[in-house]
């Protein structure tokens, strides 16, 4: 697989430095590349991607255990105010009857519509239990569903636990392998002429991470491709203490006793 096309970075004046230091130039490269790895392998645990999801989910359920609360609160106040305007008018009718019980009403006219009104409130008790048998059912099924919210709620949570738990384990094996690579990175890279390595990070930052290469059989191994024989042979002539660039990819060429030149 070869680099997108880029533009080459500006060639200085041919570096100088011997062949241990070029080598070495490779080993930081080699445990940079580690770097990267365990960088990447902690940012892209499958664990993370779970618990984002479930974090994101959590917020969702919990809002709706909190709009099943407002239900709740509503209708247990619609249900006390049911409750209440049941309970006065079958007061009213209690009285009524009892006045018409005990007598007390005398007048045929007052106790026609006396009894036309005990019928008149007995409507309005029917209706009225309707009603308050419609709040109750609409109380319970709140109440159910926020019962049901509230389950998967301590489902996450649990999941969630768990997997972080899992996470922080890998993450801190990952991290501490980073660490240690990251400290012999840079005993590694005192052997490195600082010309060299300041070269080397400025294409590693444009190359996605590899800033030199081996030379082996004849191909650069940071682009895979074949060099010319021309270029084979321009590089076959350059003094070992010399710094060679990929003609393709423009990084760092390192020669080895596998190069074939």
């Amino acid at each position: 697989m070869t680099d997108p096309p880029t533009a080459h970075l500006p060639r200085e004046h041919p570096l100088k430095a011997d062949a241990f230091a070029q080598l070495k130039l490779l080993d930081v490269q080699e445990l940079d590349a580690r770097i990267d790895q365990l960088r990447h392998r902690l940012a892209t645990l499958p664990e993370t991607k779970e618990l984002t999801a479930l974090a994101v989910e959590r917020a969702e359920v919990d809002g709706r255990v909190r709009d099943a609360q407002i239900a709740i609160d509503d209708l247990t106040r619609e249900q006390k105010k049911a409750d209440a305007d049941v309970e006065q008018v079958k007061a009213r009718r209690s009285r009524d009857q009892d006045r018409m019980d005990r007598g007390l009403v005398t007048s045929p006219k007052d106790l026609e519509r006396m009894q036309q009104e005990l019928v008149s409130l007995a409507r309005r008790i029917s209706d009225l239990e309707d009603t308050e048998l419609d709040v109750m059912e609409r109380l319970e099924t709140a109440q159910t569903e926020q019962a049901r919210q509230q389950d998967r709620l301590a489902e996450i949570d649990a999941r969630t636990a768990e997997l972080s738990q899992s996470r922080d384990a890998k993450a801190g094996e990952a991290t501490a392998q980073a660490t240690a690579a990251t400290d012999e990175r840079k005993v590694t890279a005192q052997g490195v002429p600082a010309d060299l390595l300041a070269l080397y990070e400025r294409i590693r930052a444009q190359k996605g991470g590899v800033g030199a290469a081996r030379l082996i059989r004849r191909r650069c191994t940071g682009c895979s491709l074949d060099l010319t024989a021309a270029d084979l042979g321009t590089i076959a002539k350059t003094p070992l203490d010399e710094v060679v660039r990929c003609e393709e990819c423009d990084r760092i060429l390192v020669r080895t006793s596998e190069s074939g030149i």
